[in-house]
């Protein structure tokens, strides 16, 4: 399986490394040291390796960031990860704060003797982070080599996956095309060169994949793009085997030791975008150059060839996650788990022989575990499902032509009539946005109230956004768009989105709906006003299940669209199955 579930870390095992830590931090004179969840290239996943922050401290969760004193600890969470991380560190040495929130500028100072030292590893910091903390009276901030490193003796090697060509016809677009498209966007901004370390962005451009990081997938690499379109590709020479013709003559790889003097030599303004580039790489340019980056909107611009391929995964694993919803309604044995319920759905993801990935560790929480947002079921947490409640099930796969993420919430007996009401008061929130036509320039800020409404009708909310930008065999959380108050991206054709509201009972239950949608411009309709508007398309074709829907409760345009959306569902995934599966998803899909 792509999914393991040992426990990969215990609150135990902190105790004695953070005294090991502290050891050394008063052997390099600091008062404070910060161990980041993130590393060198600033992705939501990383390596065995650069685990840092669970090694550590226990916690597991993908964001997130710690702090430690020698007389204090903290771990910085947001309400995602409020439940695990309670369970995952020793409260003993850990105090938990609630960022963003509270941000570690804001605690830092109190925290802190006056003149406090804080140690960093400048290689695993962005720039932006670094100069906020830079600004606090009475706080030095030190670069220093890496205090976990030192102490970690049975750290795990670095990966070495090579890499693989990715098909022009899937991506739609050449390599070179792509290069010198964000060439001349360079040049625009009054760079010679821009410098990034991320390596979506450089799978991207390059139209190449590789396999240094699970549910990702992509190499580890750094990128000079300079004006004249051509590429200097910072990485282990050994992955670049297999795309040496692939990336051709204007692509020179030069090996990761030489990356700091490669920076150091380049010559003229050399953009670099604060948020991502770590505090090392910039400390080496010459001349930085503060700009966007600059293959973060196009990669996002998804092509035709990158939309009609990933419509065709999403069919594939929406047959996939219909058969497994027959089974677990009327196969599943009973005492069935957590566990199986994973294993199950792997493999029916599995028999499709396209699954490359699953794109996320598979969420599956019965009753109280549901209501952990980010749950990740191991040995020790797994239960069997719940009688009488609900099981979340969020779930994606990673297929060559598309990467998937849908969740479902489906009723196990007969639960409470208190959760079908949240359950259809979260189905409203989804409806809205899914309906939704907005006008050119619109941001997902302006569209997560929508999906909110309903609950907060009901003194109710979610602690997490209402959606994330999906790559096409890329990341599964993407930039720089999404829905949140937090995004002022214009939604823009191409781009693919998350519409995923959810509520959550702590200690009882957890809902979430999700489908993925891509931007388009909407068709005006007669009397409608000469104007460019945007809407969504869905991709996802999943059952949404009906007997958690309490239609009273829904207005006549929300009945049509559920109405409509199931017809489109038996429709495009009913031929792909066999009898049994097909005549479940008939019953499933009926008008309410």
């Amino acid at each position: 399986m792509f999914q393991s579930f040992d426990v990969t870390a215990r609150p135990d095992a902190a105790p004695p490394r953070v005294a090991r830590l502290r050891a050394w931090m008063a052997e390099e004179r600091l008062d404070a040291f910060l161990v980041p969840r993130t590393d060198a290239w600033q992705g939501e996943y990383v390596a065995p390796r650069d685990e840092r922050l669970a090694w550590i401290t226990g916690f597991t969760g993908s964001a997130g960031f710690a702090a430690i004193l020698a007389d204090r600890a903290a771990i910085f969470t947001d309400g995602r990860y409020t439940v695990q991380v309670a369970a995952q560190t020793d409260p003993d040495t850990f105090e938990t704060v609630d960022w963003p929130a509270t941000g570690l500028a804001d605690w830092l100072p109190d925290a802190l003797p006056e003149g406090g030292r804080v140690g960093f590893d400048p290689m695993l910091h962005p720039v932006r982070e670094i100069a906020k903390l830079r600004e606090l009276d009475g706080v030095e901030m030190v670069p220093v080599a890496n205090g976990v490193d030192r102490i970690w003796e049975d750290r795990p090697a670095a990966p070495a996956a090579p890499m693989r060509p990715y098909p022009d016809a899937l991506a739609g677009r050449t390599a070179a095309e792509k290069r010198a498209q964000i060439g001349t966007a360079i040049e625009a901004a009054s760079a010679q060169q821009f410098v990034t370390n991320q390596p979506d962005a450089i799978a991207w451009l390059l139209n190449i994949r590789g396999g240094d990081i699970a549910r990702m997938p992509v190499a580890q690499a750094f990128a000079v793009i300079h004006a004249d379109g051509s590429v200097d590709l910072i990485c282990d020479p050994a992955k670049t085997g297999p795309v040496a013709d692939h990336l051709g003559s204007e692509v020179r790889v030069v090996p990761l030791d030489d990356l700091i003097p490669l920076l150091e030599s380049l010559a003229g303004p050399t953009g670099f975008d604060p948020a991502a580039c770590t505090v090392a790489m910039h400390a080496t340019l010459r001349e930085p150059l503060e700009m966007d980056d600059p293959v973060a909107l196009p990669k996002a611009r998804k092509t035709d060839a990158e939309i009609a391929a990933t419509r065709e995964a999403h069919l594939r694993d929406g047959a996939a996650m219909v058969r497994f919803l027959h089974w677990l309604d009327t196969e599943r044995a009973p005492g069935t788990t957590e566990i199986d319920v994973v294993r199950a759905l792997e493999r029916f993801r599995r028999d499709t022989d396209a699954l490359r990935d699953i794109s996320f560790d598979t969420i599956a929480g019965s009753g109280p575990n549901g209501a952990i947002v980010h749950y990740r079921v191991n040995e020790e947490t797994n239960r069997v499902l719940d009688t009488d409640n609900v099981l979340l099930v969020d779930s994606g796969g990673q297929y060559e032509d598309g990467t998937t993420d849908v969740t479902r919430t489906i009723p196990l007996g007969r639960p409470p009539k208190a959760v079908a009401h949240a359950f259809t008061r979260v189905l409203q929130g989804m409806i809205a946005v899914s309906r939704v036509r907005v006008p050119k320039g619109v941001t997902g800020a302006n569209l997560d109230a929508l999906a909110r409404a309903p609950l907060w009708a009901e003194h109710r909310d979610y602690d997490h956004g209402t959606g994330h930008g999906v790559g096409v065999y890329l990341g599964v959380h993407e930039g720089p768009a999404r829905i949140s108050r937090a995004s002022h991206v214009p939604l823009e054709p191409g781009m693919i989105l998350s519409n995923e509201p959810g509520y959550y009972r702590a200690g009882e239950y957890g809902i979430r709906i999700e489908n993925l949608v891509t931007v388009v411009a909407a068709e005006r309709p007669d009397g409608g006003d000469a104007r460019a508007m945007r809407a969504f398309e869905t991709l996802t074709f999943v059952p949404i299940d009906r007997r958690l829907v309490l239609s009273p409760l829904l207005s006549s345009d929300e009945r049509a669209w559920i109405d409509g959306y199931h017809a489109e569902v038996l429709c495009r995934i009913g031929p792909r199955l066999d009898a049994g599966p097909r005549a479940w998803l008939a019953a499933m899909c009926a008008p309410l």
